[in-house]
């Protein structure tokens, strides 16, 4: 408050001076007291304007200020990385020569004074790095004829791009990156015929990429990536020769890569990654010859990577990863001796690896990272270069031994050979690799034992040999690799005793030895005494408290005692070494000794008795990791007392899900059919787990089977995708991906994260729940259960909808059980329901979606209760469209930021999906059609 009053009186003494002070130097009393007022806004922790002075008569010595020599008025004022904190004030337009202004790299707050345009002179802004917020007003670059830079990146700024930004003429770079700017593109951004460099990335802007960019012919570097634009990348591109950086990645680009980009002969770094381009990579594109970086991952590219990959001189990254490549990988590519990353996994690509991978003398010596992983290749891996220090082939199907050259690879930190069919043993050369810190081997046919030699790989931190043949013991030598954190030894054959120096691994955080020979007590250590039960299942012989077994104390062999014996000791009798006097034992002391054995035994035999009881209660659960089964590639275990666990792809692989469905903690949530618990794979994959909670209402297991057996082949990117089931008489289960983000109720209606839904993301996810149900419907599928907790919120703001189909798990589609048991959120019932006479069908999944539809633009319940009163979310918006005020309805924290030719025809399509006679819904595969006229409108979307 103090400062704050300093700085009104400063202002204001500043105005008397400026007026009245005449012939003694105004202009340099300007300055000086423009900069004390805008020092007065400032916190200054570190005391970096402890120079400035209100008594000096020229601010030219401060510190962070230039001055022109003749005039002495500041032309420069530069407190980058200052730690200042505050407000930008007002005192700042006192400096009318001021050139450059930078105050990047602060703790900065607040908005930023439209007046700003009054400093005509200025050329360079930057604002970059602090938390100032709010939107820039549309004339706010009205008066920017001497601009050449501006830099707001990395801050809180909204709203629109003004417009008045194509007034700047003479600006040579923009930099608004890392904010919240939203709608389309200034109309009138490609006429800065001076502009170099535009990096408008990390926003929210949406829309097409205007026309027109051709005209740039000076720009160097554009980067548009992770934001909303649509359509596909302008023709006009190629037509800008002097790009050298173009950045559109993280887009919902669509179509062709324009052949024009083939004249872009100086661009050196291309990134069109996660957009949905279409089509096979052209054999043009190495005709853009000076490329160092092309980066086409994460699109729908198909056909065949060309031979023209080769042709590169000067290309460093290759990644065509997330495609649908097919074909084998090109043997021009030993051609590329400047190649530093080349990434082609998750693709369809098939054949055996060429020779360029094996064989180091072609002069391909500076590639440090290889992925492949997630193909399908096949045959043998002969060698691998020696320059990798990345090198992923997991999850193909290549056989043989180990590379015999792996000990040579001196540089390579993460070797990865899961998922394949290698065979034959570890090699002991893997110790020579001293650099590596993860080494994967998992779920292959190796077999033999454990290297010793490992322990020569000091930085190891994880080390994954689960799910082969290996046997023999654990080596102790693993306990001097004090870098370990992950360790995966489980489903082998391994025996013996776990070595006790493992306790004394100081940064262990999971060790899995489940499902071997091993046997023993584990070693005592605060790591190993707290260890889950289902990292040590599955070892019989194994004691300790983690597996609920006591380890049997270490007794010396029996004595005999022989009361006739002399007093010299002989084999069997007492050594006269432990007492001087000869012990000769009573036959009513035998007895008694007797008596207690009998005792001693009893006690065992009732605790082994009730051991047995609690361990069969709840076998069940704890079947989970110890029955398991591939329904499609795999035949499933079925077993009287441990039930039937069935995986519709890979092999179950669960670490704590029994834990977890015992666990209070990892319950995510209750609804009509059961409890869901959150589980976690031993390879890091989450899953969700409903325990059905209707057992007496299932049907028999095989009806029970089918039916899931028909939900689980249902693959859609918005449905919750179903992994496997669990089933015993008692006990059913399903498994579901784990979803992250947290159900659109919450987002509605508790405000999950903090985070507000904008009107883009609530469309999307409308759009994204219509495509999903269409995707049942057309495969007969009725969902039953629509409603804002059933659709979830993944990471990327996509939405996943669950608990699709459960009621036909039921024996019969009973009414009364369908509206307690499953639609229990009153309101997203059709009204089909109440009437015995009428057929459900899926339009009461239309109904439901038409109230869920409404929920989500008016942020309101579909039932809402007042005081005095009850408001039916349909009636209250069917009331408003009727006396003209539907945007009324729509909800209060998108005014302002919804367009209502888009807000008000979604609304009518709600009324419409809920209308009372099902016959006059439409179906979901038109209400999907109606939703994209209304997203890209055309001569359709006048039937709204």
């Amino acid at each position: 408050m103090v400062e704050a009053k300093e700085g009104i009186w400063l202002l204001t003494v500043l105005v008397l001076v400026s007026t009245s002070v005449g012939s003694i130097n105004p202009s340099l009393n300007d300055d000086v007291l423009g900069l004390i007022v805008f020092k007065a806004d400032l916190q200054d922790p570190m005391g970096k304007l402890s120079s400035w002075n209100q008594d000096d008569d020229t601010p030219c010595n401060w510190e962070g200020i230039k001055c022109n020599s003749r005039s002495n008025r500041v032309t420069e004022l530069t407190l980058e990385g200052f730690s200042l904190s505050g407000r930008i004030g007002r005192g700042l337009l006192q400096l009318q020569f001021l050139h450059k202004l930078s105050l990047a790299k602060n703790n900065l707050t607040g908005t930023i004074s439209p007046n700003f345009s009054r400093l005509e002179n200025l050329r360079i802004v930057d604002f970059s790095e602090n938390s100032l917020s709010g939107s820039l007003p549309e004339d706010f670059f009205k008066q920017c004829r001497s601009l050449r830079a501006i830099s707001f990146a990395q801050n809180r700024f909204s709203g629109k791009i003004p417009s008045s930004l194509s007034s700047c003429a003479s600006i040579a770079s923009i930099n608004l990156s890392s904010n919240k700017f939203s709608g389309s593109l200034p109309a009138g951004i490609w006429g800065l015929s001076s502009v170099r460099s535009i990096d408008f990335s990390d926003n929210l802007l949406d829309g097409e990429i205007p026309k027109g960019i051709e005209v740039l012919n000076n720009l160097r570097a554009i980067n548009l990536s992770k934001n909303q634009f649509s359509g596909k990348i302008p023709d006009g591109i190629g037509s800008c020769l002097l790009l050298r950086s173009v950045d559109l990645s993280r887009n919902s680009l669509s179509g062709d890569l324009p052949e024009t980009m083939q004249k872009l002969t100086l661009l050196n770094f291309l990134s069109l990654s996660n957009n949905l381009l279409i089509g096979e990579i052209p054999n043009w594109i190495s005709k853009m010859e000076r490329l160092e970086t092309l980066d086409l991952s994460g699109n729908r590219l198909s056909g065949e990577a060309p031979d023209s990959i080769g042709d590169f001189q000067s290309l460093k990254v290759l990644n065509l990863s997330g495609n649908t490549l097919s074909g084998s990988l090109p043997e021009s590519m030993a051609n590329c001796g400047t190649l530093v990353s080349v990434d082609f996994s998750r693709n369809s690509m098939t054949g055996e690896l060429p020779s360029w991978i094996f064989d180091s003398g072609l002069g391909f010596l500076k590639l440090q990272s290889l992925d492949l992983s997630e193909n399908r290749f096949s045959g043998r891996v002969l060698g691998v270069l020696r320059s990798l220090k990345f090198l992923n082939l997991s999850g193909n199907s290549l056989a043989g031994s180990i590379p015999v050259n792996i000990g040579e690879l001196k540089e390579l930190e993460v070797l990865d050979l899961s998922y394949n069919r290698f065979n034959g043993s570890i090699p002991p050369a893997i110790g020579r690799a001293f650099s590596l810190t993860e080494l994967r081997l998992e779920k292959n046919f190796l077999s033999g034992q454990i290297p010793f030699s490992v322990q020569n790989c000091s930085s190891l931190t994880t080390l994954i040999l689960s799910r082969n043949d290996l046997t023999g013991p654990i080596p102790a030598a693993i306990a001097k690799i004090t870098s370990l954190k992950d360790v995966d030894l489980s489903f082998n054959r391994l025996t013996g005793a776990l070595p006790k120096q493992l306790a004394n691994l100081p940064n262990l955080s999971s060790f899995n030895i489940s499902h071997n020979l091993l046997q023993g007590e584990l070693p005592a250590g605060s790591f190993f005494n707290t260890i889950s039960p289902f990292s040590v299942s599955g070892n019989p012989a194994l004691c300790g408290a983690a597996v609920n077994k006591s380890c049997s104390s270490v007794l010396p062999k029996p004595i005999v005692l022989n009361p006739n014996s002399s007093s010299d000791s002989g084999p069997g009798e007492i050594p006269q070494s432990i007492g001087h006097k000869r012990i000769i034992l009573s036959i009513s002391a035998l007895i008694a000794i007797g008596a207690a054995a009998v005792i001693v035994v009893g006690v065992i035999a009732v605790t082994v008795l009730n051991i047995r009881v609690r361990s069969s209660a709840s076998r069940s659960a704890v079947a989970l990791t110890l029955s398991a089964g591939d329904e499609f590639s795999h035949s499933p275990t079925t077993d009287a007392n441990s039930g039937k666990l069935v995986m519709f792809s890979g092999e179950p692989d669960f670490s704590t899900g029994a834990h977890a469905l015992l666990n209070k903690d990892c319950e995510l949530g209750r609804g009509g059919f059961g409890a869901v618990y959150r589980t976690v794979l031993r390879d890091g994959h989450p899953v969700a787990i409903k325990k059905l909670t209707v057992s007496s209402l299932v049907k028999s297991q095989e009806d029970f089977e089918r039916e899931v057996k028909k939900l689980g082949k249902v693959r859609h990117p918005n449905l919750v995708e179903l992994e496997g089931y669990y089933w015993t008489p008692s006990l059913q289960l399903l498994i579901y991906e784990f979803v992250s983000g947290g159900s659109l109720y919450k987002h509605l209606h508790e405000g999950s994260g903090g985070h507000f839904l904008s009107w883009n993301e609530r469309f999307n996810i409308i759009l994204g729940t219509a495509k999903s149900l269409a995707q049942l419907h057309q495969s007969n599928i009725i969902h039953y259960n629509i409603k804002s907790s059933n659709v979830l919120i993944d990471s990327s703001g996509e939405a996943k909808v669950g608990d699709f189909g459960l009621a036909r798990l039921l024996p019969m589609l009973d009414r009364y059980v369908l509206s307690s048991k499953i639609q229990s959120a009153l309101g997203y019932m059709a009204p089909e329901f109440a009437c015995r006479t009428v057929k459900i069908t899926e339009k009461c999944d239309v109904y439901g979606f038409g109230v869920l539809l409404l929920e989500i633009v008016t942020g309101k319940r579909p039932v809402e209760y007042m005081e005095d009163d009850v408001v039916v979310l349909c009636d209250m918006v069917r009331g408003a469209l009727e006396e003209g005020r539907v945007e009324e309805c729509i909800d209060e924290r998108l005014q302002g930021s919804f367009p209502a030719d888009e807000a008000v025809p979604v609304m009518k399509l709600g009324l419409i999906c809920t209308s009372q006679v099902p016959s006059n819904r439409p179906d979901m595969g038109e209400v999907v059609n109606i939703l994209e006229l209304i997203r890209c409108p055309s001569e359709g979307q006048e039937e709204l």
